[in-house]
């Protein structure tokens, strides 16, 4: 009888607690990815922001102004991938954007997936090559599916890789029709959004697009390369061939994100259902027309005020909806900058002009010499060549001995600084390169030889566009931002590595972390 007695009055104490915590629990997840966000740029804009946007979760949130992403490669795809799978590429699997096809001797997307079919796109893309979970599937998987998780970005890594494996939907615009594209890996695709007249296609949009600073020049003071006239006008002509991928680096196209996002999150009902939801959201603040900072400083200023103006728009639709009471909001920079040029000839600094389409030649050339003729180079991409594997195994020649001759030629090259076969980077060297290296590499994508660049020199890929790269070794500032109901107001001055922000986030949310984290969650306060 005293057991039973007990047992109630337990059951009496215990039971509002709990019902106060289920209360208490967030109802919906925000995670914004910002390519190339900087953390220098966003104090020194800070005047020109609403209290609203960047502001408000600077202020009440917790504020970290140093990710380290400490990988030998940085695109899109590699910091996505790191942000939501909390885990390196080595084990993520994502180690480029693109990758090379040895098959076909040329670069593909690293989402490429044969079994799919485009939505709005020619493209088939999927989560497939990503190896682990993410944020999102573990959001999934905590309400047995039944929560919501919707992707909305410009381009479509950003938006798959945040998507993760088992999203309703991923949304990106599509670099040659303009419009907002899916797979048929998601099944849950708005179709207003992906009908061709959709009134916030940017297909629809582009004739019109006129792109003029939102404020008076002078007040644009955080990036010194400004030369006059201190104002600009763009536009793009709907018969340039390449408009959509140019319209996609003007900040009209966070305009469009930030659309499409709130309506879904009206639509799908996200946050007002007994069950956790997530959207998932991609903004760019890369350089104008994909050039640099010395030419386009005023644009990249303009671009991170409108983008103030996006986030305020979200925050308010959010809070007349779900709540911010209600709400975990993430902001992500993808840590990396593309807008560093070369300085002109008459400063003096060293630099020169590395051709891998030659280097691959000679090299191809040097082990004919040795080996016999026969084609022993497959091809190059993102500073590795690749042999030619199965030609090598089929003269009986070891894999090694070619990668270590190769890499004695390529050593001699000029602008070379530095050369490491895969052999090499596996040993586990205690050497900071190799290590660093290593945290980039993929049996299935890597290539055989890694070269490393003198800073100051240009790669110029012999291609339509003669596109060049520019290599310089400067850290970017990259900030991670966290507001939630539960966690004060509160400074992170350390660095942290990007891998502590997935399970930062799942430990706020009380659910599982990727299975591929590799760090702890952060030490933070909470109310």
């Amino acid at each position: 009888m005293n057991k039973v007695l007990v047992s109630i009055l337990l059951s009496l104490i215990v039971a509002p607690v709990s019902a106060q915590s289920q209360e208490d629990m967030p109802r919906l997840v925000v995670g914004i990815t910002i390519d190339q966000l900087r953390s220098d740029y966003l104090y020194a804009l800070q005047h020109l922001f609403s209290e609203k946007g960047f502001k408000l979760i600077m202020q009440e949130g917790l504020v970290c102004d140093e990710v380290l992403y400490d990988f030998p490669y940085l695109d899109r795809a590699v910091s996505t991938a790191a942000i939501h799978t909390g885990t390196i590429p080595f084990y993520n699997g994502v180690v480029s954007e693109e990758v090379f096809d040895k098959f076909n001797r040329k670069d593909k997307s690293i989402l490429y997936d044969e079994k799919v079919t485009g939505n709005g796109t020619t493209d088939k893309l999927s989560a497939r090559s990503l190896l682990v979970s993410t944020l999102s599937d573990e959001v999934k998987i905590v309400g047995n599916g039944l929560g919501r998780v919707y992707s909305i970005a410009s381009d479509a890594s950003t938006a798959i890789l945040s998507a993760g494996h088992i999203a309703n939907s991923a949304l990106w615009i599509d670099d040659e029709t303009g419009r907002w594209a899916t797979t048929s890996y998601y099944s849950d695709a708005p179709a207003f959004v992906l009908h061709p007249y959709y009134k916030h296609s940017p297909s629809n949009t582009i004739a019109t697009l006129s792109w003029s600073p939102m404020y008076p020049s002078d007040l644009y003071t955080a990036i010194p390369y400004q030369v006059p006239p201190y104002r600009f006008t763009h536009t793009i002509s709907p018969k340039e061939y390449n408009r959509f991928s140019i319209y996609k680096t003007t900040p009209m196209v966070n305009d469009v994100v930030t659309d499409v996002s709130i309506e879904i999150l009206s639509s799908a009902l996200l946050g007002r259902r007994d069950q956790l939801d997530m959207i998932t959201i991609g903004y760019t603040l890369a350089p104008y027309n994909h050039g640099t900072v010395q030419k386009y400083a005023l644009e990249i200023q303009d671009a991170y005020v409108r983008l103030d103006a996006d986030l305020t728009r979200l925050f308010e639709a959010i809070d007349s909806t779900v709540g911010l009471d209600k709400t975990v909001i993430y902001i992500t920079s993808t840590g990396y900058f593309t807008g560093e040029g070369r300085e002109p000839s008459f400063y003096k600094i060293q630099s020169g002009e590395f051709y891998p389409k030659r280097a691959v030649s000679l090299l191809n050339m040097y082990l004919m010499a040795i080996y016999g003729h026969g084609e022993w180079v497959s091809g190059y991409s993102h500073n590795q060549i690749y042999l030619n594997r199965q030609f090598i195994k089929d003269c009986n020649i070891e894999l090694e001995e070619v990668r270590d001759k190769a890499a004695q030629l390529l050593i001699e090259m000029d602008g070379v600084q530095d050369v490491y076969t895969q052999h090499r980077i596996l040993l586990r060297s205690t050497n900071e390169h190799t290590d660093r290296l290593r945290r980039g590499l993929s049996s299935t994508h890597s290539g055989d030889i890694f070269i490393e660049l003198v800073p100051g020199w240009e790669i110029v890929y012999e291609n339509q566009a003669n596109t060049r790269e520019y290599i310089r070794h400067n850290a970017v500032p990259a900030p991670f931002m966290l507001m939630a109901p539960n966690v004060k107001a509160q400074k992170i001055e350390t660095p942290i590595d990007v891998t502590t922000i997935a399970p930062t986030v799942s430990r706020v949310l009380r659910i599982r972390a990727p299975n591929g984290c590799t760090s702890r969650a952060l030490k933070i306060e909470f109310k």
